[in-house]
């Protein structure tokens, strides 16, 4: 006996070309062009991987309903920069640098604030102790948002500064996103240490289905910032976790991450503030108190010249998927455009969307001198295959290209246009037209897209002179890539590279 399975085969025919049919014209829907073309082909190539990858991470429905959390969350927070100007007021900056203030505070609705810099935190365990010595001086509130969180050697200080500041009536709020954090060991512990100590904390983004919890897998709350008491607050690369990242593999390679984080005072950190009180209601519905930019001063530093030597103009860039317009890589382009002579950019993961990628390149060929720092191995297979596939195109372009040496990952993440022009006292007030970027964003599509980063603009001020040494510092132990040695490696790199490349636009 036998059966005729025609009809089914004409059937899973029709269906398969229906799904196709359907899909080429709900992909490239509100979607980049390179995203869509790569989601298509994985969708028309392979249907069976591609069609459920797509619905699980794939479609905006997800982000549009994290679109109206975010805005919702906007409404429940008070506006504290209702009728703040976007610059502060007697302020002189070059206009290329006030117009990217206009271009941020229109994508965002955060104004450019004066704000001093008392330091720059490159030294890990100095971090930690500082961090621990801000917490002990607190004395209303501590506000942490990190994206990757443990309890272990390196961080106990910190995590016991805020028992100590807990049990004299210190309210500590923590957040950190789930997924950056639960992969990293003691986390189980993790949750009841913190409930144990009297935090009051909550995972960012939870996935967790059987509780209602429900997201696109593949967004992150990339986030990190400390603020204290509204008067000082920390933010830049640095998670809450050991610098080895606990992880074993990383233990055995000798992996030790490499991160900055600025301090903060003034008016900057109720815009700062403002930024955590969104992503706290957002995860646990309570509106918190916020103070106005004009309530906070500048601060009380021992003397005119040392106010004047650490004041910057400075503003917050937030972005994520509740900010449709993606406000970072339209701030990166816009500073890579405006620069003339010097383009310093750091970005451990540097897999530049279409716009940045020619914005650098359109650089060099302009004449202005690009500096790229990258790690030379990245602690991620597929990102190091992924933007190391741009390398012939920036080096052919002129760009060059410096790696900082494993097993170190550098993991700090700035961006400095023409820091030689940096004028004024203090670098304020004379319109140089040097400006920088330091916070939590790399240059890479996931940045872009997929994560809630933060990310400081610096339209003039003494932190753009402490980047450039800092830059220098980290180009001083690293190795120029040449366009020669790159073009000697093995097909089968080039091979990699390439493919991991095309997974990168898959978003």
């Amino acid at each position: 006996m036998t059966f005729d399975f025609s009809w089914w085969q004409a059937a899973a025919t029709a269906l398969d070309f229906a799904i196709k049919l359907v899909m080429i014209g709900i992909v490239p829907g509100n979607r980049k062009p390179s995203s869509a073309n790569a989601w298509l082909l994985l969708i028309l190539f392979l249907p069976l991987v591609g069609l459920p990858l797509y619905l699980l991470m794939g479609s905006t429905l997800i982000s549009r309903r994290r679109h109206r959390i975010q805005h919702q969350a906007k409404a429940a927070v008070e506006n504290v920069h209702a009728g703040v100007g976007d610059v502060p007021s007697a302020s002189n900056l070059a206009p290329e640098v006030a117009s990217i203030v206009r271009l941020n505070r229109a994508l965002t609705g955060y104004p450019a604030l004066r704000g001093r810099a008392p330091a720059l935190w490159t030294d890990y365990d100095m971090t930690m102790r500082r961090i621990a010595e801000l917490v002990d001086a607190a004395t209303d509130y501590i506000h942490i948002e990190i994206y990757a969180v443990a309890w272990d050697n390196t961080t106990a200080p910190v995590f016991e500064a805020l028992e100590r500041a807990v049990a004299r009536g210190v309210h500590v709020r923590l957040l950190f996103d789930h997924i950056g954090s639960q992969k990293y060991p003691g986390f189980r512990q993790l949750k009841r240490r913190l409930t144990d100590a009297g935090i009051d904390w909550h995972m960012m983004l939870p996935l967790d289905p059987l509780h209602g919890r429900w997201r696109r897998p593949d967004l992150r709350n990339h986030r990190k910032l400390i603020v204290v008491d509204g008067r000082v607050a920390m933010m830049g690369s640095f998670n809450l976790i050991d610098r080895s990242y606990l992880m074993p593999g990383h233990v055995r390679a000798g992996r030790q991450w490499v991160d900055a984080f600025v301090e903060l005072e003034g008016p900057i950190v109720a815009s700062i503030a403002s930024m955590f009180a969104v992503d706290w209601y957002a995860e646990s519905d309570e509106v918190l108190a916020l103070a106005s930019p004009t309530e906070l001063p500048l601060s009380d530093a021992s003397s005119p010249d040392e106010r004047a030597n650490d004041i910057n103009i400075v503003q917050l860039v937030p972005s994520g998927p509740g900010y449709l317009t993606e406000p970072n890589l339209r701030m990166f382009n816009a500073l890579i455009h405006q620069a003339r002579s010097h383009l310093v950019l750091c970005s451990p993961y540097f897999v530049p969307e279409d716009s940045l990628l020619e914005a650098i390149t359109s650089a060099c060929y302009r004449g202005v001198r690009v500096d790229l720092l990258v790690g030379e191995k990245a602690d991620q297979f597929m990102v190091q295959h992924a933007q190391s596939a741009y390398y012939q195109q920036l080096l052919e372009a002129g760009v060059h290209i410096y790696e900082f040496p494993a097993p170190y990952v550098l993991h700090t993440k700035f961006a400095l246009a023409d820091p030689e022009r940096a004028g004024g006292v203090g670098g304020v007030g004379v319109p140089g037209g040097a400006a920088g970027v330091i916070g939590s964003s790399n240059m890479d599509i996931r940045s872009f897209s997929l994560n809630y980063e933060n990310s400081l603009f610096i339209a003039d001020g003494s932190l753009i002179p402490a980047l450039a040494r800092l830059a220098e510092n980290y180009l001083a132990v690293s190795r120029e890539l040449t366009l020669e040695v790159w073009a000697k490696r093995p097909w089968y790199r080039r091979y990699v590279d390439n493919v991991m490349k095309l997974t990168s636009a898959v978003q």
